[in-house]
């Protein structure tokens, strides 16, 4: 199976933005964690970009393109609350989607409270901290396997 783990905006600031919202461990930490527990199940990618219209050509890439994927992890960052095309992206591809956030956004400042792709996203997972993507994979890995 192949698995694509986008990180959306400030996400490569892991371990040294707010630590006390998002942990210690920076991105590199936890996709060495998740590659090690998943590694023989999945081949897993890894990518972090800042600019929404890049995020949404690598969405439209894994889901048409020569990088097509069985699953997506998404951390969309503050996107997920604001971006309106991201959620049409996710709509447009016939790839599932599993929404993450390291922190719990429901505990966080009301305008987290809401997020614009979790009704296009098969699933969404919060306040785990770094586990959340390993939550995240392993759902993936479970619905393929079940053929859900």
């Amino acid at each position: 199976m192949k698995i694509l783990v986008i990180n959306g905006p400030n996400l490569n600031l892991l371990g040294k933005r707010q630590p006390e919202i998002y942990g210690k461990d920076t991105l590199a930490d936890i996709a060495e964690r998740v590659d090690t527990v998943f590694g023989s199940q999945a081949q897993i990618t890894w990518w972090q970009s800042n600019h929404e219209g890049e995020i949404i050509d690598r969405l439209h890439d894994a889901g048409y393109g020569k990088e097509k994927m069985d699953g997506i992890v998404l951390n969309a960052g503050a996107y997920t609350h604001t971006s309106l095309a991201l959620a049409d992206a996710i709509a447009a591809i016939p790839v599932p989607v599993v929404e993450v956030h390291l922190s719990n956004i429901f505990s966080r400042e009301e305008i987290r409270h809401r997020s614009l792709i979790a009704p296009v996203c098969c699933g969404s997972i919060s306040g785990f901290g770094w586990h959340s993507y390993l939550l995240a994979v392993e759902a993936l890995l479970m619905k393929k396997t079940n053929g859900d």
